[in-house]
């Protein structure tokens, strides 16, 4: 136990210290919010994000660069330094190099297909030409970035149950394949959807993992112990930093690789369900903006004044701080729900 919180104290010291001299960096290279109007999924204006995000403009955007990196490498010093120890290594699964290639890879993939984004929005949105990703092809690239994931949890780690509390065990074969890459794409989606206000994604993914660290702690799982507990040390750090007024946003780098981890996480850990409801704000989230996008389509008409659920929130006039705030609450609760439905025989 005391090497995972070493883990941790030292990944939220480096963070801590760093994060100063990144903020500034960004500002020197301009990696800042731009102060463009920003446009739906079908190129339509949404004046009421920009009324309520404009004074966020100029801001720096790049905390996810910096946690991505210092998780990635941290998780390497610390994986050596234990087998260098003589540690014993513990994992669910025959291969432990399959489960370190999946979780990184689904870490850094989904990081730089985020990052291209935050690059396109930040300098290159006034030039379509500029290998333009539109939502369609976003998404396809998460698509085949999840299915690569899929496959070899399916391959390599022979992961094809569904466990279900109370009910039964569903033996899915190879539909786990495409099932294991619908949560990927949507959580990954689902966090960079509810990285909208200051604090809010951070805090909701701190308490998220915390709850998945403590799981991995009952079952003794090292890769994931290490890998979380050096993750959760960089997102204090930010959190710190994010909290409003924020001086850095998390950007797509960030949200898009920390949703498809949490999801894999998740499936690692053989804890969908518990997934679902620890992630509970972040479903509650995505299905208020699939919901408003569907009516749109279909119907040619919103379903609320304003998607997702915590912008709606801002156009009834609650301050921001309180969204946040109680946001967080309602995660500590769905999560104590789905560690309780975990532990539970």
């Amino acid at each position: 136990m005391s090497i995972y919180l070493f883990a941790f104290f030292v990944s939220f010291i480096v963070n801590f210290i760093l994060i100063i001299p990144f903020i500034n960096l960004l500002y020197k290279l301009k990696f800042q919010r731009a102060h463009q109007k920003t446009r739906d999924a079908f190129n339509q204006r949404t004046p009421i994000f920009d009324k309520f995000h404009k004074m966020k403009a100029g801001t720096p955007v790049g905390g996810g660069i910096l946690i991505v990196t210092t998780t990635l490498l941290g998780f390497v010093i610390f994986g050596l330094v234990i087998i260098a120890a003589g540690r014993n290594i513990v994992t669910n699964y025959q291969s432990i190099v399959s489960e370190i290639k999946i979780l990184l890879f689904t870490f850094f993939t989904f990081s730089l297909l985020g990052l291209y984004d935050d690059l396109k929005k930040i300098f290159f949105w006034r030039d379509s030409s500029f290998f333009g990703l539109r939502l369609r092809y976003k998404l396809i690239i998460e698509i085949v970035l999840a299915l690569i994931v899929s496959f070899w949890m399916y391959k390599d780690l022979h992961i094809k149950i569904v466990n279900i509390p109370y009910v039964n065990v569903l033996d899915l074969s190879w539909m786990f394949i495409p099932f294991a890459t619908f949560v990927i794409v949507s959580f990954a989606n689902a966090v960079n959807i509810t990285d909208g206000l200051d604090g809010l994604s951070s805090g909701l993914l701190l308490i998220a993992l915390l709850s998945f660290w403590i799981i991995s702690v009952s079952i003794l799982d090292t890769p994931l112990l290490v890998f979380i507990s050096i993750w959760i040390g960089g997102l204090v750090a930010f959190l710190y930093f994010n909290i409003y007024p924020a001086r850095i946003f998390l950007g797509d780098t960030g949200s898009l690789a920390f949703g498809a981890t949490l999801a894999v996480i998740g499936l690692l850990l053989g804890k969908i369900f518990t997934l679902v409801i620890v992630g509970g704000v972040f479903i509650i989230e995505i299905l208020s903006s699939f919901l408003q996008l569907t009516s749109k389509r279909l119907r040619k008409a919103k379903i609320f004044p304003a998607a997702p659920f915590h912008l709606w929130l801002q156009y009834r006039g609650w301050e921001e701080p309180k969204i946040v705030m109680r946001a967080w609450i309602f995660g500590v609760l769905f999560a104590l729900l789905g560690l309780m439905i975990s532990f539970l025989k």
